[in-house]
Parts: C-alpha cells; sequence; structure tokens
C-alpha cells in the first residue's frame, strides 16, 4: 500500500510541475522542460498586406544538380503590378497571386474558426498577423521564379457543376517560359500543380524546380496552456521516415534531417491542420530548411528537370495537399502521410485506437457516443486487471486499522513496522503492488486514446448533445469538469484511508487539483475520463462490498 501511495504521490506531484510549466509556458517565460518557443514577432508587411521580405532558396550544401546552387532567385521587375485570382471549390477557396503565381490565401470552407462559426480556418494566408505561402518556381538560371510577373489565362473561376477547375498562368523571362497549371477537383484538398519548362532560348537549359511551404514561427491563436501540439515544418523519406524540424532547430542553423533523397513529400504542420508537397516518385530532391528572415522560415525541395534542348518543352508535376488532418483525405495523398497527426510516442497503439472509433462512428454517427462506445469496450478489455486491482484495494482498507496500529506501534523504528507490515500482508494474504500493477499496465492505452482524442481533427467543431457542440473545445458550462471532480472523489472514498494524516489530505485534494486542469481540456477528453470514472466506481463498489460480506468477488 505504502507504493502505491507512492505512486499516486508521484504522479499528483508531477501533474502540478507540468501545470506550472504550461503556465509559465502560456506566459512567456521560459520552460523547465521545453526549448524556448520562437519569438511572436509579426513579420513586417508592406502596405498591400504582402510580406515585405520573401523566401530565397538557398544555396543547396550538397546539390543534386548544379543548377541548384543558386544562392538567390532573382527579384521580379520592380514596375510589375500584382493581381490576385480567386478559385472557388466546395471545399476550399484559394487566392492566387500573378506574381510568382503564389498560392498566398487558402480558406476551408467545411471548417469554421472555434467560437467564429461565420469565418473559415485560413491556412496560407499574407497579412500583418500572418505569413503562410506556398511557392514554386526555377533556379539554375534568370529563369521566372516565385518572384516573377505571371499572366493569368482566362477560365472559369469557380467550380460550380464540373468535377474539376483549372487555373493556367504563364512567365516568360530570357527566353525561357514557366506554365503552371493549378487543377482543383470537387471535394478533395489536393491540388495538382504542373510544371512546363519551354526552351526559346538557343543553348540548352538544366533548371531546377523548386518547391517550398514558407511560415511564420507564431504560436497558433487560441493555443491551450495545459497541453502543447507541435506546429512547424516535417520531412518524410524513405531513409529517416518521418522527422519534425520545429523552428528553433532551424533558427540556430541546424540541419538534423534528411538532406538528399529520392521520395517522401516535405510539409508544414499545425494542430488538426496540415499543408504539403509531393514530388513524384523516384525523383531525385534535395531537401532544405532555411531561416529567411526575422520570424519567417521554409521547409522546401529541389528537383533537377535535366538538360533542356533548345526549341523543347519539360514537364513536372508536384501536388499540393492543404487541408484537414483527416485519415480518409490523407490516405488519397502519399504514404505515411497520417504520421502528421500528432500521437506522440504511444503512435503503435494510438493508430489502432482511432481506427476502431472510425469504426464505431461509422454506425452510430456521433462522436460524443463514440467516445462513450469506446470508453465501455476498453473497460471491459481491462475489466480482469481492474477487478484485480480492486480486490487488492477492497482487501488493504479491510486492514487499515491494523496497519494503523503497527504505525503507532513502532513509529520509532521504522525496520520493526516495516517487518510488521510484510507479517500482515503474509497473513492476510495481501498483495501490495497488487493495486497498482494492473493500472500500471493500462496507462499506455489511456495515454494513447488520450493523444487520439486531442489530435484528431475529427472531434473539432464535433457536437455531443445539448450543451457540448464542439468536443474539441472546453465545456462551456462546465458541467462534466465538476461531474468529474465528483467521480474522482467518490473514488477516493472508496480508496483505503492512509493512515498518514497529510498523505489523506493530500488525496482528498487531488480531484480538486485535477478537476481544475479538466476546466481548460477539450470536453471529448473529460467526456472519456467522466464514463471511465463511472464505470469504475460501479465496478469498484461492487467488489468492494463483496469483499466486505465475505463474498468472493
Amino acid at each position: 500500500m505504502d507504493i502505491q501511495r507512492t505512486v499516486l504521490w508521484v504522479v499528483f506531484s508531477m501533474s502540478l510541475l507540468l501545470l506550472w510549466d504550461n503556465w509559465m509556458r502560456h506566459t512567456g517565460q521560459p520552460s523547465m522542460f521545453f526549448p524556448t518557443p520562437t519569438q511572436e514577432a509579426k513579420p513586417a508587411a508592406n502596405a498591400d498586406g504582402t510580406p515585405a521580405s520573401r523566401a530565397d532558396i538557398p544555396q543547396a550544401a550538397t546539390p543534386v544538380n548544379p543548377a541548384a546552387t543558386a544562392a538567390a532567385v532573382p527579384a521580379g521587375p520592380a514596375q510589375a503590378q500584382s493581381e490576385t485570382v480567386t478559385i472557388t471549390t466546395d471545399v476550399i477557396k484559394a487566392e492566387i497571386n500573378t506574381i510568382g503565381g503564389e498560392l498566398k490565401h487558402l480558406e476551408l470552407l467545411k471548417h469554421h474558426v472555434t467560437d467564429k462559426p461565420s469565418e473559415n480556418v485560413v491556412l496560407f494566408d499574407a497579412s500583418a498577423n500572418r505569413t503562410y505561402l506556398g511557392q514554386t518556381g526555377l533556379i539554375g538560371g534568370p529563369f521566372p521564379n516565385h518572384k516573377s510577373p505571371f499572366v493569368a489565362k482566362p477560365g472559369p473561376r469557380a467550380l460550380d457543376g464540373a468535377k474539376q477547375i483549372q487555373l493556367v498562368m504563364e512567365s516568360e523571362q530570357n527566353g525561357v517560359k514557366l506554365t503552371k497549371t493549378y487543377t482543383f477537383e470537387r471535394g478533395n484538398y489536393i491540388i495538382d500543380i504542373k510544371h512546363d519548362v519551354t526552351n526559346a532560348t538557343g543553348e540548352p537549359i538544366a533548371p531546377s524546380l523548386y518547391t517550398q511551404l514558407v511560415r511564420d514561427g507564431n504560436k497558433l491563436p487560441g493555443e491551450s496552456m495545459f497541453y502543447s501540439t507541435f506546429t512547424g515544418p516535417a520531412v518524410f523519406t524513405e531513409q529517416e521516415k518521418y522527422q519534425k524540424v520545429d523552428f528553433e532547430t532551424i533558427e540556430k542553423g541546424k540541419i538534423d534531417h534528411v538532406t538528399k533523397s529520392d521520395s517522401g513529400w516535405i510539409a508544414m504542420v499545425q494542430h488538426y491542420f496540415v499543408s504539403a508537397f509531393l514530388p513524384p516518385a523516384n525523383t531525385p530532391r534535395e531537401v532544405f530548411t532555411k531561416k529567411i528572415d526575422a520570424n519567417l522560415y521554409a521547409v522546401g525541395s529541389i528537383l533537377p528537370m535535366g538538360t533542356i534542348a533548345p526549341g523543347a518543352t519539360a514537364s513536372m508535376a508536384v501536388k499540393l495537399f492543404s487541408g484537414p488532418q483527416e485519415s480518409t483525405q490523407m490516405e488519397k495523398f502519399a504514404e505515411s502521410f497520417d504520421l502528421v497527426k500528432d500521437y506522440g510516442w504511444l503512435t503503435i497503439i494510438a493508430k489502432p485506437v482511432f481506427w476502431l472509433m472510425d469504426q464505431i462512428h461509422k454506425v452510430i454517427g456521433n462522436w460524443g457516443w463514440t467516445i462513450i462506445v469506446l470508453t465501455i469496450m476498453i473497460k471491459l478489455a481491462f475489466f480482469p486487471l481492474s477487478a484485480a486491482s480492486y480486490r487488492s484495494m477492497a482487501k488493504m482498507k479491510q486492514v487499515t486499522p491494523k496497519m494503523t496500529t503497527i504505525r503507532e506501534r513502532h513509529k520509532g523504528d521504522p525496520q520493526k513496522m516495516n517487518q510488521a507490515m510484510m507479517e500482515l500482508y503474509k497473513t492476510e494474504k495481501i498483495n501490495p503492488l497488487g493495486g497498482c500493477l494492473p493500472i500500471v499496465v493500462q496507462i499506455p492505452v489511456f495515454i494513447a486514446l488520450y493523444w487520439v482524442l486531442l489530435a484528431s481533427v475529427e472531434m473539432r467543431n464535433a457536437p455531443w448533445l445539448g450543451w457540448i457542440q464542439d468536443l474539441a473545445s472546453p465545456d462551456p458550462w462546465y458541467i462534466l469538469p465538476v461531474v468529474m471532480a465528483v467521480s474522482m472523489f467518490i473514488q477516493t472514498k472508496l480508496n483505503p484511508t492512509p493512515p498518514d494524516p497529510i498523505q489523506a489530505k493530500i488525496m482528498m485534494f487531488m480531484p480538486i487539483a485535477f478537476s481544475v486542469m479538466f476546466f481548460f481540456f477539450p470536453s471529448g477528453l473529460v467526456l472519456y475520463w467522466v464514463v471511465n470514472n463511472i464505470l469504475s466506481i460501479a465496478q469498484q463498489w461492487v467488489i468492494t462490498k463483496k469483499i466486505e460480506a465475505g463474498k468472493p468477488a
């Protein structure tokens, strides 16, 4: 029993420590455990709202092709005027600038800002408060790039009743013409971008195509102080699989990811949403991350297009995904793309848990009831382990008076007290670890489920019933956290009372401390814990009553 109390004391202490650390990070103070976040300086902006300094493709450390060694992309003509072309489908609204053919604004029409249902979630943006851009262009010579003026060809700008819509843009510089063709499809967050390079010069050229995502290092608005999710670049290759790169690492100029590959994708990840470029398979590419301005970072790839003879045309198409981290959508895009759903270090358990949730949801059609059904199923799966734990605690509760007497009798001699305790355990046939080990076995599953509920965009703006209209947001009326605190208090009463008065007070205080955190947790997480606690109380009460009555539990 002493071991169990020690475990509970450690859990309680760590919870308070992590709570304090999250508060320090939330208020801008340095963290005790995590790297200091990148400063939240706003990117400078011109009068038209576009960033004052754009990303330049860096010189490659180990170039795939000599054409990829250009130090910077030359700026476009100063007199060029920009025009914004707006493309609207049933799921996105995209704005593309004729300067560079740059994707500078993208709204998700099916996803709304929390607490602002009239506003859509915006990923790509070029404003005074946010810089998030999708850029492609050519390097290896004075070729069209993301600063060059393009001409948008006439055509439809809304999907209407069609299955797809295309935007064609052209730019010519020094006899080299780059034609970008954006293809948008109904119900799809994947944008196909085809690049046709025509050589109208008298000499062969060897351009390389670059694709890059540019973003400021600011935190997401409304980010919770009680839990942290990853925001920043990510790289996937066959060599090293999935690698996250935080902004601070880029700030320090460190390269700790694969830089050369012939497979994979690059992405910019944030909670619930992601943007990513996918080059053609089996195409050599160089992968880079770089700081390009104050509080402005880029992740991208450089793809050699080979030698293009005079009068010839070479093509290369890439795919751009920009949307929610929905498993069904991400499976269409690329291999292992669902890894951007950050399930933490227990992904091997979390993915099957989410798959099970998805199957339940297909039948029930409501994510709140799905969480409840899943909780019941997990509780049934661990029923024997939980029963063993509660039997041990019930027996410990019966012998608590004897334990108190032993403590009083030998309080001046710890060695004799421990010997007497072990004799008592042996006489009463009690395993002091019996209440702890079954719980420890279940902890990885509970943590994995926590991350599933936290990372799944499917919970965002998903209603349950009545006052819960968004399982990813805190309970607006705080009903679930209060029920949670009450359930924890009841569980404390069912457990053996610690002989030490200080430990007893701490155990009584724990429901209050945890309920404070749950006031700010997503209601879906609190719903899981409430249901789990209610089932645990019922199971523990039945077992305790049977043991007290001398019946087999």
